[in-house]
């Protein structure tokens, strides 16, 4: 079981989440999102979004989504156009998930499989939490007129591969944001 102070302890490590910078920006802003308001824009996300996903759990989704990114505090944000960055990205997650869930007894051995379950991408939750994930940056790179997206020369085919979960997921989102991405992203 675990102890009260363990607890205190996670809380205490999950605020760092404030402190991991994305490269995504804030729409309207020049300051760049953290995991935190990610995970938090996400999550309401599942719910608003919920009729997309009849068969998920929205409150499995939800916890998925709030816990999906908690790696990032020992293992960082990978940009996900970085693409030497990405090579040891699993392997560097796979070792913070370990630092993070393990200290918290049952309790974070749910939330690390939570979080394998999202990686995994297989059950109707990670799914629906994969394509909300995608489509939340490019939500906001499409209200930013292109934002990071412009900022780091991203290409058509690599926009294209990152929307895969979307796709898969929902053609009706996908094709709203694939439409709307053409306006800033060459697809020629």
């Amino acid at each position: 079981m675990t102890t009260l102070q363990q607890k205190i302890d996670f809380t205490v490590l999950i605020d760092r989440m404030k402190l991991i910078e994305r490269r995504t920006k804030i729409i309207g802003l020049d300051r760049r999102e953290t995991d935190a308001e990610h995970s938090f824009s996400i999550a309401l996300m599942a719910f608003v979004f919920r009729e997309y996903a009849p068969g998920a759990d929205l409150q499995k989704t939800t916890l998925m989504l709030l816990a999906h990114d908690l790696v990032e505090i020992y293992a960082g944000d990978t940009f996900a156009y970085d693409e030497k960055g990405n090579q040891t990205k699993k392997q560097r997650e796979l070792e913070a998930a370990e630092k993070i869930f393990n200290p918290l007894g049952e309790d974070g051995e749910y939330l690390k499989k939570l979080w394998l379950e999202f990686d995994e991408n297989e059950t109707p939750e990670a799914k629906y939490g994969n394509a909300l994930d995608r489509a939340q940056p490019i939500i906001n790179n499409i209200y930013n007129k292109g934002g990071t997206w412009l900022e780091y020369n991203v290409r058509a085919d690599q926009l294209l591969k990152r929307m895969e979960p979307i796709k898969n997921f929902n053609t009706e989102l996908y094709n709203f944001l694939l439409d709307n991405a053409k306006k800033y992203i060459n697809f020629d």
